[in-house]
């Protein structure tokens, strides 16, 4: 009698286990489902932003001027391209959505360099030293400009606390179009820069 007792316990505990393991599933799938959902509508290949990031500048806004060095120790400010449209990128070599997104850029920037001006922006103080950058940009043969944020300071500015970030500033030096927050693909950037003036 106790044998039974004990057998007819220990199928309870074990079912048990069960239904609480099928649960648990369901509801991981229904937490995944609804996490792809919103990365779905917050845009094509968004990354994934903290619900308390900040929204970055907005379309009207004139783009903060800065002035950062280049991988060869040119100065370069925003205010030099005035006149011209650029995407202003914020990026890292160790960024898998970035390294996905600069061979995008770098035939964007082939085709169209005359018309946009890609400016690679990356965060080098989260980087492990200015020569795995070098390295980066040599291996990737990347041309555009990639410039350097030793300090965060224009990353700060433009609010870009998840990457890849880019800004679409028109020639009068104004956002024009939403920040993207995730990598670009080539197709995106003709958009972007067809609705550029």
């Amino acid at each position: 009698m106790i044998k039974q007792i004990l057998a007819s316990l220990f199928l309870l505990i074990l079912l048990g286990v069960v239904i609480y393991n099928v649960v648990d599933e369901r509801q991981a799938a229904t937490d995944e489902k609804t996490q792809s959902q919103e990365l779905s509508e917050a845009g094509e290949g968004a990354g994934m932003i903290s619900p308390n990031a900040p929204s970055g500048l907005k379309v009207g806004e004139k783009a903060p001027d800065f002035s950062l060095e280049t991988l060869d120790g040119q100065t370069v400010k925003l205010s030099d391209y005035k006149g011209k449209k650029v995407f202003l990128n914020f990026w890292a070599t160790w960024c898998p959505p970035c390294q996905e997104e600069m061979p995008e850029m770098e035939k964007f920037h082939k085709e169209y360099g005359k018309e946009v001006e890609v400016l690679a922006i990356n965060g080098t103080a989260a980087e492990e030293n200015i020569g795995v950058v070098k390295e980066y940009v040599e291996e990737g043969g990347y041309t555009f400009p990639v410039l350097l944020d030793k300090e965060l300071e224009t990353t700060n500015t433009y609010q870009a606390i998840s990457i890849p970030t880019t800004y679409f500033i028109g020639t009068d030096g104004v956002v024009q179009q939403p920040r993207k927050v995730g990598p670009m693909t080539y197709d995106f950037m003709i958009k972007m820069k067809d609705q550029l003036n």
